[in-house]
C-alpha cells in the first residue's frame, strides 16, 4: 500500500441530537469516563470528547432525532472491575443484552440511549 497505519488516537460514535445530554451523561455519569476539550472551532457542532486510557471516545451528533438502529458494532470498554461496571449498569436500570467469555475477556454488552451497543470487559 506504500504507507503503515501505526495506531489509534480515537473512535468516534454517532448519537441522535435529541438525546445528546443523556448520552454524555451516560458516558461520563455511569461510565466515568474522563471529558476532554473539544477544540474551539467544534465545540458548536455538540458532541463531546472523552479520554479513555491512551484513546479518546467522540460523540458525535447526527440529524435524525430517532434511535439509531440494532446492530453488532460496538465499541469495548475495558475495566479491572466487571461486577462493579454491572451494578453500576443494574443501578441506572440499563438493560445487560449478553454476558459471555471469550477472546480472553470476560464481558457484557449493554446500549447507550443513543442505541450504541458498548461492551464492557476484563481481560482474564
Amino acid at each position: 500500500m506504500g504507507f503503515a497505519i501505526t495506531g489509534i488516537d480515537h473512535v468516534q460514535i454517532a448519537a441522535p441530537r435529541a438525546v445528546e445530554r443523556e448520552t454524555i451523561a451516560f458516558y461520563r455519569d455511569i461510565l466515568g469516563l474522563t471529558p476532554v476539550s473539544k477544540p474551539a472551532e467544534l465545540q458548536a457542532r455538540g458532541g463531546a470528547w472523552f479520554q479513555v486510557g491512551t484513546l479518546q471516545l467522540h460523540i458525535g451528533l447526527d440529524p435524525d432525532t430517532g434511535p439509531l438502529p440494532k446492530s453488532k458494532r460496538h465499541v469495548c470498554l475495558l475495566t479491572e472491575d466487571l461486577a462493579a461496571a454491572r451494578h453500576a449498569a443494574q443501578l441506572a436500570g440499563l438493560v445487560i443484552e449478553e454476558e459471555s467469555r471469550t477472546e480472553g475477556l470476560t464481558r457484557f454488552f449493554l446500549r447507550d440511549p443513543a442505541g450504541n451497543r458498548i461492551e464492557i470487559a476484563t481481560r482474564n
